[in-house]
């Protein structure tokens, strides 16, 4: 009975010390991994909303890139980090996906503890000004005529973009050449060169659309956008895909509650700042907040839609 009740005093300790540190979170700077390179439209949105958060956390929320190929090296790192709340990741639609295409060293469903969500990328297919395509329709046709006549930059394979032409070409029956980038910016440059026909990817195009450089000839997803109205979407083709692009943060799995909660309240109050909004309405993009729970049961939900998607175009890897 004796060493029963010492058992019983040192899980009771060790639950009353970790709730004094969650009490204390954060004592020091709290680090936010973005998986893309710097200066691309999630980087800018996620480096505006940390510096618009901060104040609000009490300590400072430091920018880690972690760049690669699929987008999920951020998430891979944050994992495997302390469940202390001083590492934090963005959670994309790749990360969800990625396990269901290839040997992946986390669980989406069950190695994260997710924050809040946030925003949802504007993605879109332009061309030049001078391409001889005045609308989708017209793409679409000349694609069914010369089948992989047109190549379409954009990001590498497992990327919402790049998913959301395959789905494009599936189920219109046509097929494309996509040529892999970096980055939007990359992409950008080939299609001004003329090295491509067209770019897939978020709104990193929009300066060149705004400048008359390029023609934004359809939005993806089910509605259309504030800043380009007379622009359609996908579903007004007939093209019913998982075009959303929403992501949010989340920290390594077994976060304590109070933890999470602190966190969330910060960024939510960052993201009410006039400096992350107004950037937002910049770079074309939408704030979408989820609270915690809301955010949780969206990604169950699209983590199941990612596996379908992955099952109907084929692309387990072996």
């Amino acid at each position: 009975m004796t060493y029963r009740r010492i058992a019983i005093s040192a899980v009771v300790a060790l639950g009353l010390i970790s709730e004094i540190r969650a009490g204390d979170y954060p004592t020091h700077a709290v680090t936010l991994m973005v998986p893309y390179g710097a200066g691309g439209t999630v980087d800018s949105q996620l480096r505006a909303l940390a510096k618009a958060s901060e104040g609000h956390l009490g300590q400072p929320i430091i920018i880690e890139n972690k760049a690669s190929a699929s987008g999920t090296l951020a998430a891979e790192v944050t994992a495997a980090a302390p469940a202390d709340g001083y590492t934090i990741t963005t959670i994309n639609t790749s990360v969800l996906r990625l396990p269901f295409m290839t040997k992946a060293s986390y669980d989406p469903r069950q190695d994260f503890s997710y924050i809040i969500g946030i925003s949802s990328l504007t993605s879109g297919l332009v061309v030049r000004a001078d391409a001889p395509w005045k609308s989708f329709a017209e793409l679409l046709d000349y694609a069914r005529a010369n089948p992989g006549a047109i190549s379409i930059g954009g990001r590498s394979v497992g990327t919402n973009p790049q998913i959301v032409m395959r789905q494009i070409a599936k189920q219109k029956g046509i097929e494309w050449t996509q040529v892999p980038y970096r980055s939007v910016a990359e992409s950008s440059n080939a299609l001004l060169g003329g090295h491509i026909a067209a770019v897939a990817d978020a709104a990193g195009w929009a300066p060149y659309v705004n400048s008359g450089q390029f023609r934004l000839l359809v939005i993806f997803g089910s509605a259309r956008t504030k800043s380009w109205p007379d622009v359609p979407s996908l579903n007004e083709f007939g093209i019913d895909v998982a075009a959303t692009s929403d992501y949010g943060l989340a920290g390594p799995k077994d976060l304590d509650p109070q933890i999470v909660r602190t966190l969330h309240d910060a960024f939510k109050q960052g993201m009410r700042e006039p400096a992350f909004v107004d950037l937002l309405t910049t770079l074309a993009q939408e704030p979408i907040y989820r609270g915690t729970s809301d955010y949780a049961a969206y990604v169950r939900d699209q983590i199941e839609a990612q596996r379908r998607i992955v099952v109907e175009l084929g692309l387990k890897s072996d």
